[in-house]
């Protein structure tokens, strides 16, 4: 399970749309009633501007050929261990295609009936995973089809998971003329601060990710957590990516590593708002030398713990 991304620009509108008609997403009262007509209102007025961006990193988001990448090399992982045709991987993407209903389908046409729900968020929260699984309620409902289910709801701590993160900021630290002296920046996707409230881990998560990595590189570099991608008005967890980076180059930072914690795999959110975006306002404050780590995408790592956390939720059921 994972998000999904605009297949072109001219997704870019419906992709938007799709999104900000998730209730788990957006909320406001009087929703059941004005959700609709307010999502296409903003996937309109946002649609433009979201395309250009789009534009600058290859008319598409990266995260469906990613995507694909880790469901190939999950397959294979998988095929190695119980033999082809014993598990069967495919991609349910919540916002574009393949949608969660075109596989449900194939899903049931071809007679499945154990289903491990992966979600490709390694944090939990009602904005990624419940968001996704309640789309998969809403559908198997519509259709009159059921499966029998084991889901995922995190692996934040796996230590496989933790590892490959470590492997791509060992790779991204090789890029500066003096490693030992780079700050580490953990930028993760933010959520309304009303959700913390109401009991959300993906915060607490999040943080406890991010030490597990520090603990396992002995806190040899400083390091700090910040948030990214608000949207609205409603508060959002804090300090904001961009604002961080411009108090650490002016407390004498130069150097700065980025490490999109929260995503498993590149898109807009980091070869753009990170790796466009953030370098403007960090080569505009006078950073020396400004990276941004490569997403997990199809780590060999991260496969790994993919594949052990499949086969460990196939043995439970």
């Amino acid at each position: 399970m994972q998000f999904g991304g605009p297949d072109s620009l001219d997704a870019v509108e419906p992709f938007l749309y799709n999104l900000f008609c998730d209730p788990d997403i957006v909320e406001f009262p009087l929703a059941f009633i004005l959700q609709k007509p307010i999502a296409k209102y903003i996937s309109w007025s946002r649609a433009k501007t979201v395309s250009i961006k789009y534009g600058e990193i290859g008319g598409k988001s990266p995260i469906i050929e990613q995507t694909a990448k880790q469901e190939k090399a999950l397959q294979r992982a998988l095929d190695q261990v119980t033999g082809e045709n014993e598990i069967f991987v495919c991609t349910a993407m919540r916002y574009w295609k393949p949608f969660t209903s075109e596989v449900i389908q194939r899903l049931s046409g071809m007679g499945i009936t154990d289903v491990v729900l992966l979600p490709l968020y390694a944090q939990f929260s009602v904005t990624n995973a419940a968001s996704s699984f309640h789309e998969w309620e809403r559908v198997t409902k519509r259709f009159g089809v059921s499966f029998n289910e084991k889901r995922i709801n995190e692996y934040y701590e796996n230590p496989l998971y933790i590892s490959a993160f470590n492997e791509r900021i060992d790779s991204a630290l090789h890029r500066f003329a003096n490693p030992e002296n780079v700050y580490i920046l953990f930028s993760a996707h933010g959520t309304p601060v009303n959700l913390v409230e109401r009991g959300d881990p993906y915060s607490h998560q999040i943080k406890k990710t991010m030490e597990l990595i520090m603990e396992s590189r002995i806190h040899r570099h400083q390091y700090s957590l910040a948030f990214q991608s608000k949207v609205g008005p409603r508060k959002w967890l804090t300090p904001t990516t961009d604002d961080t980076i411009v108090k650490l180059i002016s407390e004498g930072n130069k150097n700065i590593l980025v490490v999109p914690i929260a995503f498993v795999s590149d898109h807009i959110e980091t070869l753009h708002e990170l790796n466009i975006e953030s370098r403007e306002i960090a080569n505009h404050n006078g950073v020396t030398q400004f990276e941004v780590c490569e997403g997990l995408n199809d780590s060999p790592l991260f496969i790994r713990a993919l594949t052990n956390i499949s086969l460990e939720a196939f043995e439970s059921m």
